[in-house]
């Protein structure tokens, strides 16, 4: 019987076919979390965010929000935990311009050395938003803006409570200070507000000022040391509240009582800040939000869009008493 090629495609079908299932195999690649696309083919923005790490419950707060933010506003994150390393931050955001991600935000662990890759993103036309902490590059075009707090007012609050409090003292009035991570923006402002509002009354003496790196264990160790150093001890004054609540193990493990003995002042005012404030451990914090995620989204639009934005964006913050605390801890969502 003779055999007939009538239903049998052509190798021109064939190439057809083929063609159209591998375009489609492309686009699908494009939309996935590993993909170069950016997210372009949907029409959604995709910001590529590095964050500085997890040490502290304000980071995680922080990270929480930025999160839940994006996926209310229908953003494409590409997130990335540096874990506290300058080179983890530089290596994420040059992937983010591989991957040709719309806008590119990050928290930098440190001020200094991001010149560099900074005009690598400017160089292929991503904006750039600094979020939390501020860079110390002498060219402000390599960045759109920058959205946080501003440090220096936070140590000068803290410094200027201190001062009223203590407007009575005779004699020296011992504090020693833990430092945030070495470099960073929030670390040199509060140290640098802190110094400035206690210039007021030379009574108050910085004795001992070393880096607990923003987290509890960091801030239990140097403390530890600090109270093995110096037998008067007045006022502590912490950077934030985690490396204040590991300073509360080491007091009390020393035989002292925190908040009587001690007078101990720290910022960001997380949940456990405000209860150990509440508690009567903490005597003053001075407010440092990480709830920013509704903001960064808004200005990731903007800068998108190419609409014109502010240079600086400051968030709105406050500080807390012991009754403060106590009246706004039922409240609060960090």
């Amino acid at each position: 019987m003779k055999r007939t090629r009538a239903h049998l495609p052509s190798r021109k079908v064939i190439a057809v076919l083929a063609a159209a299932l591998l375009a489609t195999g492309m686009a699908a690649c494009g939309n996935s979390d590993t993909g170069d696309g950016g997210g372009k083919g949907d029409g959604k923005i995709t910001l590529g965010f590095s964050q500085v790490g997890a040490e502290s419950g304000w980071r995680t707060a922080n990270t929480t929000s930025i999160k839940e933010s994006a996926a209310a506003a229908g953003i494409d994150l590409k997130f990335d935990d540096a874990q506290q390393k300058q080179e983890n931050q530089i290596k994420a955001i040059r992937n983010f311009i591989q991957q040709k991600v719309d806008v590119i935000a990050f928290s930098p662990v440190v001020e200094s050395g991001w010149d560099t890759v900074l005009k690598e993103a400017k160089d292929a036309k991503i904006p750039v938003i600094l979020t939390d902490r501020a860079v110390d590059s002498a060219d402000k075009s390599l960045y759109k803006t920058f959205l946080g707090s501003d440090f220096v007012k936070e140590g000068r609050l803290a410094g200027e409570w201190l001062v009223e409090q203590k407007k009575a003292a005779t004699g020296p009035v011992n504090i020693v200070e833990l430092q945030g991570t070495t470099g960073s923006a929030p670390a040199n402002d509060r140290k640098k507000g802190f110094a400035e509002a206690i210039s007021a009354n030379p009574n108050l003496k910085i004795i001992a000022s070393q880096s607990g790196d923003f987290t509890r264990a960091g801030g239990k160790q140097v403390m530890e040391q600090f109270l093995k150093a110096n037998p008067k001890i007045d006022v502590l004054f912490a950077h934030n509240d985690d490396m204040g609540l590991g300073a509360l193990e080491a007091i009390t493990a020393a035989g002292k009582v925190p908040g009587k003995d001690i007078t101990i002042i720290t910022v960001d005012a997380v949940k456990d800040g405000m209860q150990a404030l509440a508690d009567g451990k903490f005597n003053f914090i001075a407010e440092c939000s990480p709830l920013l995620g509704p903001q960064l989204m808004d200005l990731a639009k903007k800068v998108h869009n190419g609409e014109q934005v502010p240079a600086r964006i400051e968030t709105q913050e406050t500080t807390f008493t012991q009754e403060q605390a106590k009246a706004a801890l039922p409240n609060r969502k960090y």
